[in-house]
């Protein structure tokens, strides 16, 4: 796969699902979004609205949620989730709901997993699901757990209970045939949500990877642990997905570690990234046999050279074992126009109520300003196909 064949350029295919006025509004958006003094204020002046209880549930709704969002509960994203896959990218329907810090709530999400799981057998377009785990269980029970520190009485049944909901969740996965991505979040809880993930992949990964543990590979730690991983599942006998990702909270991080007096866990620089990142897919290749990738990058280098990584192989485009991902609302460019190669593509689609979604589009507008390139990228490809309809 040449880099010349420069397929993420064709913004007709990118954009064909977008009306003129959707694409106006993302123009918009990500002009906005592109001046970060204005993210900064704007994302005050969000919080502060909700936490006063002010009416701008509207405004958001027809803006920024509406752009990077599905709809308020599942039924609302099913004509989004039957557009796209006309176009051959199926979804994932992520419950962005975060936060949350009692048992009822942890409950709720569970249950709501288990609907998507029930949502997604029935619709081809859905064929995985994912959850976060502090979805499941309070933070303070895996960072305790991966410091180990040994729990009191109640907070060992606390996390029974945290065990419990995974099992449930991946059995449901396992009996039902949907691929289960579990997400990765910040370093010093990750141990213990590790652990729990190798756990259910022993159990529930027998046959073929169900169960997907996330790699966020601007750790400089994470391709050591997938070797490792490799070993154990060798040794064991079962399989392994993962999702691979570069990171999100990579800020946090590195000013928990300044304050720690710790080496940060982030690499160096973005190029040790992209390097990492890189490696981590050759490796998942090398070992198909046991292993199952969903690379959810934006970068388009990574895209190309995963695809030249298949063609090497003498890999089928629409190999099941290997899936691109992206966000909705991001890099149409690359999911469209992989999909209509015919490789696998899924849309991470979040859903939930408006204000309990902010926190989610908050760090989605943060990371469109913090990342390099993001933003213009994608005012570029939005003004080249406005500018190639008024041509028509």
């Amino acid at each position: 796969m040449q880099k010349t064949d420069s397929i993420f350029e064709n913004t007709e295919i990118a954009f064909a699902l977008k009306s003129d006025s959707e694409l106006e509004r993302a123009y918009f958006l990500f002009k906005m979004i592109s001046i970060e003094p204005l993210v900064k204020i704007g994302t005050a002046a969000t919080n502060f609205a909700i936490k006063a209880h002010l009416p701008i549930e509207g405004l958001i709704r027809s803006t920024v949620f509406d752009h990077f969002c599905g709809g308020v509960n599942e039924e609302d994203c099913l004509p989004v989730i039957d557009k796209m896959y006309e176009k051959g990218v199926s979804s994932v329907l992520d419950y962005s709901v975060e936060g949350k810090e009692n048992e009822a709530e942890f409950d709720a999400a569970m249950h709501m997993i288990l609907k998507i799981i029930d949502f997604a057998k029935a619709i081809d377009s859905i064929p995985i699901a994912v959850f976060k785990p502090t979805g499941f269980g309070r933070f303070y029970l895996y960072e305790k757990l991966g410091k180990g520190e040994a729990l009191t009485e109640k907070e060992q049944e606390e996390w029974d209970r945290v065990v419990n909901r995974f099992d449930v969740v991946c059995k449901k996965s396992k009996d039902n045939d949907i691929a289960i991505l579990i997400d990765a979040e910040e370093s010093w809880m990750q141990d213990a949500a590790d652990d729990l993930i190798t756990q259910m992949m022993r159990k529930y990964n027998t046959d073929k990877p169900i169960v997907y543990n996330t790699l966020q590979m601007y750790r400089h730690d994470r391709l050591a642990f997938l070797e490792k991983q490799h070993e154990i599942a060798k040794t064991e006998g079962f399989y392994l997905g993962y999702k691979l990702v570069r990171g999100a909270y990579m800020e946090k991080e590195n000013e928990r570690a300044e304050e720690n007096g710790y080496i940060s866990p982030i690499c160096i620089n973005k190029k040790a990234t992209d390097e990492n990142f890189d490696v981590g897919l050759k490796y998942v290749l090398d070992n198909l046999e046991k292993m199952s990738l969903f690379a959810g990058t934006h970068n388009e280098e990574s895209s190309y050279l995963l695809m030249q990584l298949m063609e090497e192989r003498g890999l089928d485009n629409n190999d099941s074992r290997i899936w691109f991902g992206q966000l909705y609302g991001m890099s149409d460019h690359i999911s469209y126009n992989l999909a209509s190669k015919g490789y696998n593509v899924a849309k991470y689609m979040p859903f939930g109520p408006v204000k309990d979604v902010m926190p989610y589009l908050i760090r989605r507008a943060e990371e469109n300003t913090s990342v390099a390139g993001q933003t213009s990228r994608e005012l570029n490809l939005l003004s080249k196909e406005k500018k190639r309809r008024k041509k028509k």
